[in-house]
């Protein structure tokens, strides 16, 4: 049985895949709510915004298409944080358990890096999301200002140094 139909594997930011970036994450994004100002800085500038300032980039490639991305987005150097940010999955390959091996990717490079913590921020309505973000490990936390108008939870994943 050596099909290689549906072979996921989990890249790092290539740059041919900057479009990827921004239309996996506009597709999702639009689905449930509206692109804001800190999406398209994000978006349009991944280099600049995200890896630039040491943070990183993953994609999902499913059969060599890039189906799945999730960002690391360094918020803090003292003590070192990281936002879990930007993560989308193509409709087309939702239920590969892609978002989770997204985030786990980069749960542990965020470990890798002795960060202290990882936070993200969801909406309540993406049940499935926190639930996978609850299988990562990470807690809810109270909200206080967050960047997105539609964030109304917080997370967050704090390692034992």
């Amino acid at each position: 049985m050596n099909d290689s139909k549906n072979e996921v594997k989990i890249i790092s930011y290539e740059p041919q895949y900057k479009e990827a970036f921004k239309a996996l994450n506009e597709e999702w994004i639009k689905t449930f709510f509206v692109m804001e100002a800190g999406d398209y800085k994000l978006l349009d500038h991944p280099e600049e915004e995200i890896l630039n300032k040491e943070g990183h980039i993953v994609f999902a490639l499913l059969d060599g298409e890039a189906v799945g991305t999730c960002a690391l987005v360094k918020t803090e150097d003292h003590p070192l944080t990281f936002e879990l940010s930007k993560m989308a999955v193509s409709p087309k390959a939702q239920g590969k358990k892609l978002g989770y091996l997204l985030g786990k990717t980069l749960v542990e490079k965020a470990r890798e890096l002795n960060a202290e913590k990882v936070f993200l921020v969801t909406n309540s309505i993406l049940i499935p999301a926190i639930k996978l973000y609850e299988k990562l490990g990470f807690i809810h936390t109270p909200v206080g200002h967050a960047e997105y108008d539609r964030a109304d939870v917080r997370m967050e994943l704090i390692f034992n140094t």
